[in-house]
């Protein structure tokens, strides 16, 4: 759930009966967190994004998330990541999100950061890569000299 740099940083949110789920831009990611009062599956059932499982404490929500793999590696995480995290909407347009990382084989203690978000009423697009968008410029630039230099050995 973190931001990323530049491009991609947009989340929608949408609540239903006995859900929350989270539709990232980047990746196409969706994140389906019930609500409903379900435990964690069981320790032996690992997921790439681990196994979330969502509660409300007043108007915050309150996602616990355990049973990750030993690929996920957030920070050099292993698959004994245990993740708190606490969405407060605290205005019209500002949600505070707090998490909390515990994993005994990689930090000594837990820790938590928090992080303000401001609601943008810009729309959630498609993301995709797109080769040569940024760099479109260069690819031409090459192509050109490249149409020079057989122009140059052709007219030889």
């Amino acid at each position: 759930m973190l931001p990323g740099a530049n491009e991609g940083n947009l989340l929608q949110i949408v609540q239903g009966p006995g859900y929350v789920t989270f539709l990232h831009e980047q990746n196409h990611d969706t994140r389906l967190v019930p609500t409903d009062g379900r435990p964690h599956v069981p320790q032996n059932m690992r997921l790439w994004q681990g196994d979330s499982v969502g509660r409300w404490e007043g108007n915050t929500l309150v996602v616990d998330t355990t049973n990750f793999t030993n690929l996920t590696a957030f920070r050099g995480s292993s698959e004994k990541l245990h993740l708190v995290e606490r969405f407060t909407r605290t205005a019209d347009d500002t949600m505070i999100y707090v998490f909390t990382v515990d994993d005994p084989t990689t930090w000594a203690k837990p820790w938590t950061a928090e992080i303000p978000w401001t609601k943008t009423k810009a729309p959630v697009y498609e993301w995709a890569c797109h080769e040569g968008n940024s760099m479109i410029s260069n690819i031409l630039r090459g192509a050109r000299v490249a149409e020079a230099e057989a122009a140059q050995k052709k007219g030889k």
